[in-house]
């Protein structure tokens, strides 16, 4: 599992995200029949199946209705066919709320799917899980292991594993969601292990560092856990299987939803088409975003004219640097300077200073045989003929 969930992008808190498989025939069918109705009962402010681009295979449901008394909840559905399987599309879900997501509202799946349809609330990442029921631990330990770490892995919904302290009775055997709050209900997958499997579960869940307690429940961390995430405050200690509200697994719920915990895999995806796509405007909506139009189009128009208007001013520069360069009078034309003497180069200058003074020196050399001194000179004067 990762360290640090730094780098992935939180869940925001007015947003309810859930992801499922419908293994039924007519899935469009069903989605149009119960929006149609909710909307004729006045549940729903209004609903649209805006179009989608030619050849894409997905199809999108969207949804408006009011919490809280004037609280505006925006929701998109998508399904998305799965290759390779022929019972049915994937659907994903995402519900933003004006304000923080109450647990108390009721459930974004209800209004799009009906409650008594069993086709809708198959998980989609793990064969053989429900939404809304009790999914038993299978008997192998390493089936039991595979299981649990791929729902792990799958962050969509809130996995919960359950151990019955002893064999419950009828009442015991049915789903706790039932008896959580609406908001809570549709996000939590129940995972029982019998009495006799503790050991067993404990070993599955021994590479995710947590461990459920003897007759209570776990919640499996999220991937990658978010900073100062302690597994130990997301166990419960016990659980009763007598249908008593089970008041302390709820405040852990809830404390667990409340973490910041990364945005699931396709969730940043589908946030951003209900943003930045949504149709299912009312009139003020409309206007306002007119408006904001308006102001765009009126930037992006002065931004046009400031660059017009610096083109221009470049332009006009340009023509006259180009006006100055054609004045300059043609260098071909203009008279040519008579090259004078050439300066020797200091080096010369001493070379012939040199040669000057090495034929002076030679001049004043004596002959052969007269001494160089001032008494030959005499000699020589006496000597010679008269």
């Amino acid at each position: 599992m990762s360290n640090s969930a730094s780098d992935h992008p939180s869940i925001p808190s007015t947003l309810w995200p859930a992801r499922g498989h419908h293994a039924g025939p007519g899935a469009e069918d069903v989605l149009r029949r119960n929006l149609r109705r909710l909307k004729e009962s006045g549940v729903l402010d209004d609903f649209a199946e805006p179009p989608v681009p030619e050849g894409d295979p997905e199809r999108v449901f969207e949804a408006r209705w009011r919490v809280g008394g004037d609280v505006t909840v925006r929701a998109r559905l998508t399904l998305v066919p799965q290759q390779g399987r022929e019972d049915g599309p994937e659907w994903l879900l995402v519900a933003e709320a004006e304000r923080p997501w109450d647990e108390r509202w009721p459930s974004p799946i209800t209004m799009f799917w009906p409650e008594d349809d069993t086709d809708w609330d198959h998980h989609h990442g793990v064969a053989g899980l429900r939404l809304r029921e009790v999914n038993p631990l299978p008997a192998d330990d390493k089936d039991m292991r595979r299981v649990l770490k791929a729902a792990a892995r799958e962050s969509w919904a809130v996995q919960l594993v359950v151990h019955e302290a002893m064999t419950p009775d009828e009442c015991g055997r049915l789903p706790l969601a039932r008896l959580l709050p609406p908001g809570l209900r549709h996000r939590v997958v129940e995972h029982r292990a019998a009495p006799q499997q503790l050991r067993a579960v404990n070993w599955a869940l021994r590479d995710l560092g947590v461990e459920v307690p003897r007759g209570g429940a776990v919640v499996l961390p999220p991937d990658p856990a978010p900073p100062g995430y302690d597994a130990r405050e997301f166990s419960v200690r016990s659980v009763f299987l007598d249908g008593s509200e089970p008041t302390e697994l709820v405040d852990v719920l809830r404390r667990f939803t409340a973490l910041p915990k990364p945005l699931p895999q396709g969730a940043g995806e589908a946030l951003t088409g209900l943003r930045e796509n949504w149709t299912l405007m009312t009139l003020e909506e409309e206007l306002a975003h007119e408006r904001r139009l308006v102001v765009m189009y009126a930037e992006a128009l002065e931004a046009m004219t400031r660059s017009r208007d610096l083109y221009r001013e470049a332009a006009e520069r340009a023509q006259e640097a180009l006006a100055a360069y054609r004045d300059v009078p043609d260098r071909a034309a203009a008279p040519q300077e008579v090259p004078g003497p050439r300066t020797a180069s200091p080096f010369q200058q001493l070379t012939r200073t040199f040669g000057r003074l090495k034929g002076a020196a030679k001049g004043l050399r004596p002959t052969n045989g007269t001494a160089d001194t001032p008494d030959g000179d005499v000699a020589d004067e006496a000597n010679r003929p008269s």
